[in-house]
C-alpha cells in the first residue's frame, strides 16, 4: 500500500511560512557577512565614478581649450586675409591713381606739343 499523505492547507501555509522564516534568516546572516564586503565595492564603485567624472571634466577642458585655440586662430586668420584684402585694395587704388596721373601728364605734354607746332606754325605764317 502506498504511503498517502494527508497535506491540508493549514500544513501547507505553514511550511511555506517556515521556508520564508528560513530564507529570510539565510539572508540576513549572509548580509551581515556580506557588509564589509558590500561597503569594500561600494566605496570602490565611488572611486570609480570620481575617476570617470575626473575625466569627463580633463576632457571637456581639452575640448573647451581646443575650440578657444580654433576660434582664436579662425579670428586670426579672418584678420590677416581683411588686412590683405585692405592692402590690395589700396595697391590697386594706389596703382590706378598712378595711371590716372600717367595719361593726365602724358595729355598734358602732347597737348603742349600741340600748342608747340601751332605757335611754331604761327610764327612761320608772320
Amino acid at each position: 500500500m502506498k504511503n498517502v499523505r494527508q497535506n491540508e492547507l493549514a500544513d501547507r501555509r505553514s511550511a511555506a511560512a517556515d521556508a520564508k522564516a528560513s530564507l529570510l534568516k539565510a539572508y540576513q546572516a549572509a548580509r551581515t557577512v556580506a557588509a564589509p564586503l558590500q561597503a569594500a565595492k561600494q566605496a570602490e564603485r565611488a572611486s570609480l565614478i570620481e575617476a570617470r567624472e575626473a575625466r569627463r571634466v580633463e576632457r571637456d577642458r581639452l575640448k573647451h581649450e581646443e575650440r578657444v585655440l580654433h576660434e582664436t586662430k579662425a579670428a586670426e586668420e579672418q584678420a590677416a586675409a581683411e588686412h590683405a584684402a585692405t592692402a590690395d585694395a589700396r595697391a590697386r587704388a594706389s596703382a590706378e591713381n598712378t595711371r590716372i596721373s600717367r595719361v593726365i601728364e602724358d595729355e598734358a605734354a602732347r597737348k603742349a606739343e600741340r600748342d608747340k607746332r601751332y605757335a611754331n606754325r604761327k610764327a612761320r605764317q608772320a
